[in-house]
């Protein structure tokens, strides 16, 4: 919950909605049900519209997700689902959106640490339900991710 903390509330250009939108996305990329559900919350918590959240995995140029965050998101899709195809072409495109290398590394951070959190989660079988998630999302956006460890230390 640390690493959580750091990667996705630290100073960064990307702000702590965005770098939950794009959890969401490399979540919902995955198919992890807990992760995608849970962040799904905490980016509407941020103030992303629900229906941009949801139809980003369908269309992502007419979701509504605002147009700086594309080719992000774009970029994040690509390292979660062929890390090696990534090159120089899909850095530029971010860079040209006006983002900076700081922020390129804050989203390749976020990427790392959800499909490690996907592949954990689904492997030990956690799929959450829909009344959890509204729970955790606004408790993330409100208190991030450290109260969390209380959650898992055995009392």
């Amino acid at each position: 919950m640390e690493l959580h903390e750091a990667i996705v509330r630290s100073d960064s250009p990307l702000s702590p909605g965005e770098r939950e939108l794009i959890a969401t996305y490399v979540s919902g990329t995955n198919r992890c049900q807990y992760c995608r559900g849970v962040h799904a919350e905490t980016t509407k918590a941020f103030g992303v519209p629900g229906e941009a959240v949801e139809a980003m995995f369908d269309d992502l140029d007419a979701s509504g997700i605002d147009a700086k965050m594309i080719p992000v998101l774009r970029f994040t899709r690509k390292l979660t689902e062929a890390p090696a195809s990534v090159g120089e072409a899909d850095a530029q495109a971010v860079f040209d959106a006006g983002w900076d290398e700081q922020a390129l590394h804050d989203a390749i951070m976020v990427v790392c640490c959800f499909n490690f959190m996907n592949r954990l989660l689904d492997g030990h079988d956690v799929h959450g339900l829909e009344t959890l998630f509204k729970q955790r999302g606004p408790m993330l956006r409100e208190h991030g991710y450290l109260p969390l460890i209380r959650l898992l230390k055995p009392e």
